[in-house]
């Protein structure tokens, strides 16, 4: 596709963005802090990125120092800096109070360990609604991470970035990267409260 825009088709361009939108949907929502996304919906956010894009296409074809998706996904990350910035930053005390209230059911074991357990069950109306604590568990475990911690995870388990485009992403070796995704899955699973593994690995 990004071969027929450099010839030239004219309906080259929208055809090639409309394939990134649902992928920029999905990692700009799991970004997305939750009392912004109160405010602001994933897909007006989606919407900015791609005209950003169409806007600079040109100069990325002259010097595409990065693969298409990941000149796309750092555009995205510059919008939702500047999202956050006006809808929190600029009215903090407001938005901060809208925090949701999460259960503190199923401490005693961890989110993954239930997950593992339901999912293989038939959706009944409770297994849904222990995958939803589960989720909101997890994302509130996130969001207690470092953002170098909460990123590197989002860009392997959400995005499906393997090490080589991760490393690239974040402008580190392929080596630190791995080493950072390690310490990262680490801190979660000490967070969620998983035990250690008895090999010590994460």
């Amino acid at each position: 596709m990004l071969n027929h825009v450099v010839q030239g088709d004219p309906s080259a361009v929208g055809r090639l963005l409309a394939c990134y939108r649902e992928p920029l949907r999905h990692a700009i929502a799991v970004r997305l802090d939750r009392a912004v996304a109160r405010r602001v919906d994933a897909s007006d956010v989606v919407q900015g990125v791609l005209l950003e894009a169409s806007r600079r296409l040109a100069d990325y074809l002259n010097d595409p120092a990065l693969p298409f998706h990941l000149w796309l996904r750092r555009i995205a990350r510059d919008q939702l800096i500047d999202v956050h910035r006006r809808h929190r930053l600029a009215a903090r005390r407001s938005i901060d109070r809208e925090r949701p209230l999460v259960p503190n059911q199923f401490l005693d074991r961890s989110s993954l360990d239930l997950a593992a357990d339901l999912r293989d069950q038939r959706p009944t109306p409770t297994a849904e609604a222990i995958r939803r604590e589960l989720a909101e568990r997890f994302h509130d475990a996130l969001q207690e991470l470092g953002e170098d911690d909460r990123e590197i995870l989002l860009l392997r388990h959400f995005e499906h970035l393997s090490n080589v485009e991760t490393a690239r992403v974040l402008g580190l070796s392929e080596a630190a990267a791995g080493m950072r995704y390690l310490r990262s899955l680490r801190r979660l699973r000490a967070v969620l409260g998983t035990p250690p593994s008895r090999d010590g690995r994460p």
